[in-house]
């Protein structure tokens, strides 16, 4: 079985879609830990109330939640509307 043949396009099409994937990747690892270190660190800042019933804790723990969520559409809309029309383009 021979390598497969040398393509600069796909080549760059492959570290774009790594370089996309490690930012967001790395904001998502930023919010979860920063959460977990501030529950770990902070507790009476993560148990101070807003409102009754509503804690920081609470809210910031929605908000990783929340967060994780949009990083992925934001991932999904990326590679839909760039990736695999790029990808596309390179198989014809």
């Amino acid at each position: 079985m021979s390598p497969p043949p040398h393509n600069p396009r796909l080549e760059e099409l492959a570290a774009r879609r790594w370089r996309v994937a490690a930012v967001l990747t790395t904001a998502t690892l930023v919010s979860y830990f920063g959460f977990i270190l501030l529950v770990a660190f902070n507790k009476p800042l993560m148990g101070q109330q807003l409102t009754p019933g509503l804690s920081w804790g609470i809210l910031l723990g929605a908000l990783v939640i929340f967060i994780s969520w949009a990083l992925t559409g934001i991932y999904v809309r990326w590679a839909n509307n760039h990736y695999d029309k790029a990808l596309d383009e390179l198989r014809r």
